[in-house]
């Protein structure tokens, strides 16, 4: 069975209230799964780094990093995207959204402005030779920030626009962008207003042994705009730099409350498992607390995840990432009426490899899942999967 069948076919176990689009309901819009990205076509070697949104017109766009020199962090890497008009189960023809030219562009965070209907993209950038690690002690200059915007569903994209002075403080080194779909807040005070949830390293405080590529110089923040993506500032920064947490890549929900919710991952941390999450009452400007563990999430690697609330009321709030504590692997998703009382698990989409996830709500009946995954290792497709919502 070639890479893409077993994919296409792969076991899902769902618990109420998840059941799978089936074979049976193969026409399009009803699919169970397609893969938008296979590693080694459309000219690059790797595609890592999914982030989907559906637009307004209800246009799934499918966005990843395409990486010419391999899967690593480093090189020659674009913004790529595709679209898909059906739900996720075909795709138009990949394109570039954001060109490294030699350099690396990534993280990509979009999010669907609710004034306008205009997807917003915000992403980072840094030179192709720099690694994370020489950004971080500060061998090589920090990574950018910039923002896109478009106004015809995705089918074109402003060129990148810096915000780097609007989006992080001196001091700061690595920067990143989610990974996955941003947020836009739609009810309560802060309504309209577009949330990115981010990561950076600082620089050691003076006098310190650190070189800065120690874990506990990791946090997050949020960026912030009120006003579609023209302009931005920085929310909540957590500035914790003790070691307990060291909150990294991030995703976040507006909970049915109005909240804002925050998941992170936590790299190298002193405090037990790997997740960490945190709540705002003020659209991102504060946190109610630090990050702190996620004890229910324990089975979770050191790994991007990606949270989703459902919109009807008395709906979960989802998240997705891999299942087995000791690698990347069996992409599951989790529910929770309420994290702060726990997630439980919902659906394992497959026992193969996995890493990266973005969950996207397609339309009123199902969420989809890009992820990545394999049958060697995680990083040989970006695939779709289609999660039918019923009983919600």
């Amino acid at each position: 069975m070639t890479l893409l069948s077993r994919t296409l076919l792969a076991t899902a176990v769902f618990l109420s209230p998840f059941t799978a689009a089936g074979p049976a309901a193969a026409s399009p819009g009803r699919c169970t799964s397609s893969v938008p990205y296979v590693s080694g076509q459309g000219g690059y070697a790797s595609y890592r780094i999914p982030a989907a949104v559906t637009t307004r017109r209800g246009t799934v766009l499918a966005f990843a990093e395409g990486r010419r020199d391999g899967p690593g962090d480093t090189g020659d890497i674009d913004i790529v995207l595709r679209r898909s008009t059906d739900g996720g189960c075909t795709w138009g023809p990949l394109t570039v959204v954001a060109a490294g030219q030699g350099d690396t562009r990534g993280n990509p965070a979009p999010v669907v402005d609710p004034r306008t209907g205009a997807v917003v993209l915000v992403s980072c950038a840094n030179a192709g030779t720099a690694t994370e690690a020489q950004i971080m002690r500060g061998e090589a200059p920090g990574r950018r920030v910039y923002v896109q915007h478009s106004r015809d569903d995705g089918e074109r994209f402003t060129a990148p626009r810096d915000i780097t002075a609007e989006a992080r403080l001196p001091g700061w080194r690595w920067y990143a962008t989610g990974p996955g779909h941003a947020l836009a807040l739609t009810r309560g005070p802060y309504a309209g207003r577009l949330v990115v949830p981010a990561n950076h390293s600082a620089a050691p405080p003076a006098g310190s042994p650190d070189t800065g590529r120690e874990s506990r110089h990791y946090g997050g923040h949020a960026l912030l705009s009120d006003d579609g993506g023209r302009t931005w500032r920085l929310g909540f920064v957590d500035a914790d730099d003790d070691g307990t947490v060291n909150a990294n890549e991030s995703s976040a929900a507006q909970l049915a409350d109005g909240r804002v919710y925050f998941n992170a991952r936590d790299q190298g941390g002193r405090a037990p498992g790997n997740r960490v999450d945190a709540v705002s009452q003020d659209g991102g400007e504060t946190l109610t607390r630090p990050y702190a563990p996620q004890p229910t999430l324990s089975d979770v690697p050191v790994v991007q995840g990606s949270v989703l609330q459902l919109p009807e009321a008395g709906a979960p709030l989802l998240f997705s990432a891999p299942s087995d504590p000791t690698a990347r692997r069996a992409l599951t998703v989790w529910r929770a009426m309420d994290p702060a009382e726990g997630f439980t698990r919902a659906a394992t989409l497959s026992p193969d490899p996995a890493a990266y996830s973005d969950l996207v709500r397609v339309d009123a009946a199902t969420t989809g899942v890009l992820y990545e995954t394999g049958t060697a290792g995680p990083y040989e497709t970006i695939a779709f999967r289609r999660l039918m919502l019923t009983g919600l």
